[in-house]
């Protein structure tokens, strides 16, 4: 019995379901369950039927799936893979801003711990950052961590005063204007694809804007032939399986997030063969009663 078969043997005997992000290598999304973006496995998460979840990604995206399924067990494939930029701001942090500012909304990008979810208003993923953030009633928004994906809703919302947290991703925010320019010199037929986690500098020379998910669609349904992808390099399994008569290229070669790589089908292997405590998400009772609250909002919000 090879690997994949071994790893599929143990999802039925053990009852475990795998969620993975669209960042992780392309042989693990093809034994994953469910494949998305952040939204997407939120909503997988929310939904499934088996009592285990093996969440191929980073830690918040663990905790968020354990958030939603509390009486499930929720497992890492690497407990170490973390995200750079959900560190990037602090419960603390998010107490002192609604201090000065009390009628502001705290808005948080999924890309967060639930200490920081837990005092939040509303969570938001890339996908729907407008439209629930749109959807609120408050007219003062306190966007937390990430600064570019607020600066990109802010413009699209000019009816709401942002409040703008100084969070970023490093992975994104290493693909800079000059080595853009450079790209499209030497593809000037080919759209640039960009996540809104990328700076203005990269969005403005952008012609399509959107989440991992929204920027699969627009390669699939556009009849261009080459893309110039603005984002995480796992995002070329599903472009080049989807469209296998396209061609993609990165901006630069280390647009790879270091976490998202930490995740390898030997891992997801080993993890599946023992389910033990080392790699399962345990939050405290009350931060995940308060923390699922912003999650649940931004679902029903989402849907409106």
């Amino acid at each position: 019995m090879n690997k994949i078969e071994q790893i599929r043997k143990w999802k039925r005997e053990k009852d475990v379901v795998i969620l993975a992000h669209y960042y992780v290598e392309g042989d693990v999304q093809e034994i994953a369950d469910y494949v998305g973006d952040s939204f997407a496995l939120a909503k997988a998460a929310a939904k499934v039927a088996q009592k285990n979840i093996l969440f191929a990604g980073v830690s918040f995206m663990g905790e968020s799936a354990k958030l939603l399924n509390p009486q499930k067990h929720v497992y890492m494939v690497d407990e170490t893979a973390g995200c750079p930029m959900a560190d990037m701001v602090t419960a603390d942090q998010v107490r002192q801003i609604r201090a000065k500012y009390p009628d502001a909304a705290v808005v948080c990008y999924v890309n967060s711990s639930a200490e920081v979810k837990a005092e939040s208003d509303v969570c938001v993923t890339s996908s729907n950052a407008l439209k629930v953030t749109g959807n609120l009633t408050q007219k003062q928004i306190y966007f937390i961590p990430d600064s570019h994906l607020a600066h990109f809703t802010a413009k699209k919302l000019p009816e709401k005063e942002f409040i703008f947290h100084d969070g970023y991703c490093p992975t994104h925010q290493e693909i800079k204007r000059d080595f853009l320019a450079n790209m499209k010199a030497k593809h000037p037929n080919a759209p640039v694809l960009a996540h809104p986690e990328c700076s203005d500098e990269i969005l403005e020379l952008s012609d399509y804007v959107g989440s991992t998910a929204d920027i699969i669609r627009f390669a699939g349904e556009s009849d261009a032939e080459e893309y110039i992808i603005a984002t995480e390099t796992g995002v070329f399994h599903p472009l080049q399986k989807e469209n296998p008569g396209k061609k993609f290229y990165s901006v630069i070669s280390s647009q790879v997030c270091p976490d998202m790589k930490k995740v390898t089908l030997e891992k997801v292997a080993y993890v599946l063969e023992h389910l033990n405590e080392q790699t399962e998400i345990v939050l405290e009772d009350s931060i995940m009663e308060r923390a699922k609250l912003p999650l649940e909002k931004m679902l029903q919000l989402a849907s409106l």
